[in-house]
């Protein structure tokens, strides 16, 4: 095993990010040159019909030219979906033992269900698939 075989299993600085079926890794790294890139690797568990399970990994690799850039689009994207859409996770709704808001009574004293979301509404969006 090579000088370099050893230095890139070497953990150099790692963070997790646990998120329900979905791991985050971050992982830096060293080049030949002995320079440091990071990456991420969202590692996501899947149940077979039989129990058994396992894991579809993906991963990026960021080299600290591209940090900048990198940086702002995700700051950008990530603040133009909270603002759009807020912080609530619309996918608790399809958990199974999700309660839905009682409907909401206005000053008039009618139900308001206008702008309560319903079934059909929202679209199953499989981003493996994108």
């Amino acid at each position: 095993m090579g000088d370099y075989d050893s230095r890139d299993n070497e953990e150099i600085f790692s963070k997790v990010l646990r998120a329900g079926r979905r791991t985050y890794f971050f992982d830096v790294r060293s080049t030949k040159a002995g320079d440091y890139y990071l990456t991420i690797t969202e590692s996501k568990k899947f149940t077979n019909d039989d129990g058994s399970f396992h894991f579809k990994k993906h991963k990026i690799y960021l080299y600290k030219e591209d940090f900048s850039g990198f940086t702002d689009i995700l700051e950008e994207m990530t603040t133009y979906i909270l603002q759009e859409k807020g912080e609530e996770v619309i996918s608790d709704r399809h958990q199974t033992n999700y309660q839905r808001p009682e409907a909401v009574e206005d000053n008039d004293g009618t139900t308001d269900e206008a702008d309560a979301p319903n079934a059909e509404s929202f679209t199953n969006v499989n981003f493996e698939d994108i």
